[in-house]
């Protein structure tokens, strides 16, 4: 494993056991609200704080791109960015809805190079390097073969923080769920991501994401066989926030019905004149 990897491994690890001694007692924890739907705990906090603590102490010169603590500049201005979400799937874990999990990613030179996703409830670790592939704790991950889209099985999420939103992504609803096998709505992309790239999911799309949300998920699909875009095919997907991804049969159908919203969308709230 490289030692770079090696050393997210282990955060994400420290993260998880903070996570998983904080969800045998929920009543306990401390829950604030961002904004709307929005929320963050002490426990979101915690794991942030042992992830830094981690990476800073094996690479005291890499930047942090973190949810909680926002950016820190590297030291030196080194071209190593650690993006990380301590807690995807926070509103599930404070219901104790057992999906959410640990994202940690490094970026070097404008591409992801390391990738960690950690299931703390499953102690499922998916991790890759770029150009070496990717990994559910021991087994190499492939996308799934399926390249009919009334087969596939869809992952996505509500834009729960842009609701001016919600009409375009009900549209697109609407149309993936008439075309396919069925969607499914779990609540943390990270591990929705994750999932793509062990074949569990055919594909996934979703819009208003943060880049600790996509950073280390599209790195795995991207070893893992897949395919990665916005929703007009571009690699912009950490800068506009919207992704669609998946097997490349599935992806090349599911990008098609996402973008055909999407520009039909654009156009309607086109000033006219």
């Amino acid at each position: 494993m490289h030692p770079m990897l090696n050393t997210a491994v282990k955060a994400a690890r420290k993260a998880g056991a903070i996570i998983n001694r904080a969800s045998l007692d929920l009543d306990l924890v401390r829950v604030s609200a961002k904004g709307r739907s929005d929320f963050v705990t002490e426990v979101d906090h915690a794991a942030e704080a042992a992830i830094i603590d981690t990476l800073k102490t094996a690479y005291p010169q890499h930047a942090i791109l973190a949810e909680e603590s926002g950016a820190t500049k590297s030291e030196s201005g080194a071209d190593y960015t650690w993006i990380i979400d301590p807690l995807d799937g926070t509103t599930n874990f404070i219901h104790g809805f057992p999906q959410y999990a640990v994202s940690i990613a490094l970026r070097h030179g404008g591409q992801i190079t390391q990738a960690v996703v950690y299931d703390p409830t499953r102690n499922e670790l998916f991790t890759a390097t770029r150009g070496r592939g990717a990994f559910l704790n021991d087994r190499r991950l492939r996308v799934s073969r399926r390249d009919k889209l009334r087969e596939a099985l869809i992952g996505t999420g509500f834009p729960f923080r842009q609701l001016d939103h919600l009409d375009e992504y009900v549209r697109m609803f609407k149309r993936i769920t008439e075309e396919t096998a069925g969607i499914r709505r779990p609540g943390a992309a990270a591990l929705d991501l994750a999932y793509v790239a062990a074949g569990r999911l055919d594909g996934f799309w979703e819009f208003g994401l943060s880049p600790w949300d996509m950073a280390a998920g599209s790195l795995l699909i991207l070893e893992a066989g897949g395919m990665v875009g916005d929703f007009l095919g571009d690699k912009r997907y950490l800068e506009t926030g919207r992704i669609v991804c998946g097997a490349p049969k599935v992806y090349e159908q599911l990008l098609k019905m996402v973008r055909d919203v999407h520009l039909q969308d654009a156009q309607a709230k086109a000033p006219q004149g």
